[in-house]
């Protein structure tokens, strides 16, 4: 499998409702930086990913433009999802949020994949307005997240 295969197949096994199967493809010292007030590792963007598809199962990253420079994978994602189930974000201080059955749907967001030994070891997001988790609760109509 190439680095942009390995990406795909973990996005894949995300959007499949199956968000352990995503952590499968990710080293277990991964970072996530960008949308967050701070950097995370593997264990709380994993059950940050499965809260929102839990509250979202149709959550979909829409990927394009998929581009691999060695280790690194680069893509553009418009995320969209429908909250038909309770929104329950592992974050100190957040609330658990009523289902609204509103839809979301976030600006295109360029995220880098860093590939290493057939896992991901690092995703950063260039952070646009309106994106992010910030982006998910404004849409639904949620208080802003708190810090983590």
């Amino acid at each position: 499998m190439n680095n942009i295969e390995i990406v795909k197949a973990g996005l894949a096994a995300f959007e499949s409702g199956r968000p352990g199967n995503f952590a499968e493809w990710l080293s277990d010292d991964m970072v996530f930086a960008g949308p967050l007030p701070q950097p995370v590792g593997k264990r709380e963007f994993v059950g940050l990913q499965s809260a929102m598809v839990s509250a979202m199962p149709d959550w979909k990253f829409n990927g394009k433009d998929f581009k691999q420079n060695g280790e690194t994978v680069t893509a553009t994602f418009q995320i969209s999802g429908t909250q038909t189930a309770i929104l329950n974000l592992p974050m100190p201080g957040f609330m658990k949020f009523p289902a609204t059955g509103k839809h979301v749907s976030l600006p295109e967001e360029g995220m880098t994949f860093t590939v290493k030994n057939g896992k991901v070891t690092r995703i950063e997001s260039a952070g646009v307005a309106g994106g992010g988790v910030a982006g998910v609760l404004s849409q639904l109509g949620a208080a802003p997240m708190p810090r983590m």
